[in-house]
């Protein structure tokens, strides 16, 4: 078998296609969205995160914890307005992934008063 050298090694030829990874994590209090490593190239990625509340009572409050790769990224608690309809708190931010390197991104909410109707997260590859 004959040996190729380290130039000539295989390389997936291009999607064409961006990535897109998503979760829905409905009425839970904690998404995680993990994005595998991709052993041949660089990614850059616009991640969005959103909490969507409904308020019970007047003094409803909820908040939105963003760890990446273990890492506090943000975190944000405030009232919960909107009576009779819902309310929502997002958290938008980028992230470059360097080949062969993933990404975790775990979202903890709470909720005092209200009702968590939708958490997700959504990472799109950017050109």
């Amino acid at each position: 078998m004959k040996k190729m050298p380290p130039s000539a090694a295989p390389v997936p030829p291009p999607t064409g296609k961006p990535e897109r990874w998503h979760i829905d994590a409905d009425d839970a209090d904690v998404a995680t969205l993990v994005i595998p490593a991709d052993s041949f190239r660089t990614r850059h990625f616009e991640i969005d995160c959103r909490l969507v509340v409904k308020p019970l009572a007047e003094d409803a409050r909820h908040g939105m914890r963003v760890d990446v790769d273990g890492n506090l990224e943000w975190t944000r608690q405030a009232p919960t307005e909107n009576p009779g309809a819902t309310d929502s708190m997002d958290y938008h931010f980028r992230r470059e992934l360097p080949a062969g390197v993933p990404l975790r991104i775990v979202v903890k909410t709470q909720a005092k008063q209200a009702r968590r109707v939708r958490l997700s997260i959504e990472a799109e590859e950017q050109g």
